[in-house]
């Protein structure tokens, strides 16, 4: 399906989500439909619409937990109409901001003692990987239409071997602002297992990336943010 097309059709989801949100209240719309609505939009773009947050009994039982659940449920990317738009930051005041995500990559035997011994056939596969990871954090804006451009104050890469065939990288992102680095870390973060995949593609074209996620965030009007392991 055309990109345009696909674009049309999720921005149009988003709207009929949000207009079943306000209709459930009364109980005119069917939660399960929302979120199957918030789902399709998901297939779409790869872009969770997890602020509309349809709840059935059971989910909002005391015994619930709902920390994960930030207190705004408005999708700030899209306006009354639906359409898509930038945020305007300008009256929001600057803070200190941190963001750090993670990604992993599973590969064969092979592969990672090739990394581990340094006998890539492209060089280093782990400080080429940590020097993509910075750069794409600063590139963020250019491949996330809607992301502000951000000064950064810091990016630290660390990478851990979580057994001998699978590879974690862990990405903090700092800055100093009016609006969060949260995607500059995913990026980083999804960057850097990318780069892996390419300097070991021509010994294993069957790696697997996997568990992309924000681990935890700081600064900003909506308060820290910190996922449970």
């Amino acid at each position: 399906m055309p990109k345009w097309l696909c674009g049309s059709v999720a921005l149009w989801l988003c709207g009929s989500a949000r207009r079943d949100s306000r209709l459930s209240a009364g109980g005119a719309a069917a939660p399960h439909f929302t979120v199957f609505k918030c789902y399709l939009c998901f297939e779409f773009t790869g872009i969770h619409c997890q602020q509309i947050h349809m709840s059935t009994p059971k989910e909002t039982s005391k015994d619930a937990d709902l920390s994960h659940v930030e207190a705004d449920s408005t999708l700030t990317h899209v306006n009354a109409s639906g359409e898509a738009r930038m945020v305007d930051v300008g009256d929001k005041g600057d803070t200190r901001r941190t963001a750090v995500a993670c990604s992993r990559i599973s590969m064969s035997l092979d592969a990672a003692n090739a990394i581990r011994t340094n006998s890539t056939s492209k060089g280093d596969c782990l400080q080429v990987a940590r020097i993509a990871a910075i750069q794409a954090s600063k590139q963020t804006s250019n491949l996330i239409p809607l992301c502000h451009m951000l000064l950064i104050d810091s990016v630290e890469v660390q990478h851990k071997w979580l057994s001998v065939d699978e590879l974690e990288w862990r990405i903090t992102v700092k800055s100093t602002g009016s609006t969060g680095v949260e995607m500059e870390a995913l990026t980083a973060a999804t960057v850097a297992a990318l780069t892996v995949y390419d300097m070991c593609k021509a010994i294993d074209r069957t790696m697997t990336i996997s568990n992309v996620m924000l681990l935890s965030k700081t600064g900003g009007i909506r308060g820290d943010y910190h996922r449970k392991e």
